[in-house]
């Protein structure tokens, strides 16, 4: 059991296989069965686990659907945050209007 890593010309990515070595009787020869781990990262070297069709996983999808509610509390925050400041906007304007009144007496 070993990990290699294969470089694709095509895409310009480099991958990382698990590869288990097994002796092949019908042949009298070993073979290997590679599994992928998934993509290395260029910058780092580490190995993003990947499903080998470019998809996301369930877990991704699963935090995809809490982002969302996650928009949804903050617009209802941002909510009340707009109309509490719109109710210091109406008093300090009631307030201005009393100063007025007071400086034309």
């Amino acid at each position: 059991m070993g990990i290699i890593k294969q470089y694709d010309k095509r895409s310009g990515i480099t991958y990382a296989y698990e590869s288990h070595a097994y002796w092949d009787p019908e042949k009298k020869m070993s073979r290997a069965k590679r599994t992928l781990l998934g993509r290395i990262d260029p910058e780092t070297g580490e190995i993003i686990p990947t499903d080998g069709r470019n998809r996301r996983k369930k877990e991704e999808k699963a935090s995809v659907v809490s982002a969302t509610e996650d928009y949804k509390d903050k617009y209802e925050k941002l909510l009340r945050k707009y109309e509490a400041q719109e109710q210091i906007i109406k008093s300090l304007q009631e307030k201005i209007k009393k100063m007025e009144e007071k400086e034309k007496q």
